[in-house]
């Protein structure tokens, strides 16, 4: 856990997921600022859209931020590397494709290269191709999934043991028990995303934000099953007729269409449930309030302490109690 903050240069060892192309400054900064690493996602934005957020970002803080390069989803992901280049970001997560090509330019440059890995198969290829950290991310995870459905209690602990770097565990998580967990299963840090959905700093619409609040632990919703494009969404009338579409024979072009990231715009910043998705993690249901980022990230890390203080008394009483 201080390997990976002091790598990172941050204070806490929680990581912002990237958010495809609802990724902001404003929010990427508050985690920053708050001690994590703050991370612009560039789903599909040009390099210009990019390059402005990345601009705004370094107004806002002088910490260190990341940017995230969604390697098969972008149509630019050379540009983007040269782009992270001659902005000098330290830290790069490089997802949905093979990392291999991209890991040693950026290490020629300094760059700390996270790669994000949804199978064990995965993680020994990140590190066989040079990849300091790897992110594990279950199947609980919000957005574009992994079709190996392996869940976060279940993997973490398997790339533990198959890998030497870094792991940061992702999906499910947005507590304090939830890094505590983590960390017992052998991970150094996390890496969350919906929870910071709903917090004071994100922009995104209040009926995202309230939607989260409210969702009970099953309101997440899979879809893209049938054309092998799983995604996790919040339900809503849109996602609803999305499952009811893909059930009557959704083809992966009118699948790609309707969860294009101008549908992922239209409901996380514009609020128009009825005709754009929003991305959930099954965290979804634990989310009850709307704090500020600083205190959400405070917060974990106070009852993650706690939490495991907790266990650990609990753990020694049950020895001395058989001892006796």
């Amino acid at each position: 856990m201080i390997y990976l903050c002091e790598r990172l240069q941050i204070d806490y060892p929680i990581i912002q997921g990237g958010m495809g192309n609802i990724s902001n400054a404003q929010l990427t900064a508050a985690v920053s600022e708050a001690g994590g690493l703050g991370t612009i996602g560039c789903g599909t934005m040009t390099p210009s859209e990019v390059e402005t957020i990345i601009l705004e970002t370094k107004k806002r803080t002088r910490k260190n931020f990341a940017v995230n390069i969604a390697i098969n989803v972008s149509p630019y992901t050379e540009e983007l590397i040269n782009l992270v280049v001659k902005h000098s970001i330290s830290v790069v997560s490089l997802s949905a494709g093979n990392p291999t090509p991209y890991i040693p330019r950026l290490h020629e440059q300094g760059v700390t290269v996270i790669a994000l890995v949804a199978s064990v198969r995965h993680a020994r290829k990140a590190e066989a191709a040079g990849a300091d950290i790897v992110v594990a991310e279950g199947f609980e995870a919000a957005g574009i999934n992994s079709n190996l459905e392996l869940t976060t209690f279940a993997l973490i602990p398997q790339i533990v043991e198959a890998v030497n770097i870094p792991v940061v565990a992702a999906g499910g998580i947005g507590d304090g028990k939830g890094l505590a967990a983590a960390l017992m299963l052998g991970a150094k840090g996390v890496q969350i995303g919906t929870r910071l959905i709903a917090t004071i700093e994100a922009p995104f619409h209040e009926a995202y934000k309230n939607n989260l609040v409210r969702a009970s632990d099953t309101e997440t919703i899979l879809i893209g099953r049938s054309v092998g494009r799983l995604r996790r969404v919040l339900k809503n009338p849109y996602a609803v007729k999305l499952d009811e579409l893909e059930k009557l024979g959704l083809t992966l072009q009118q699948y790609g269409e309707m969860t294009s990231e101008k549908q992922h715009v239209k409901g996380a910043i514009e609020g128009d449930m009825d005709n754009g998705f929003i991305n959930s993690g099954q965290i979804a249901g634990l989310i009850e309030n709307i704090p500020t980022v600083n205190e959400l990230l405070d917060g974990m890390m106070e009852e993650a302490g706690n939490q495991m203080d907790m266990k650990r008394k609990e753990f020694s009483g049950l020895q001395n109690k058989k001892r006796n």
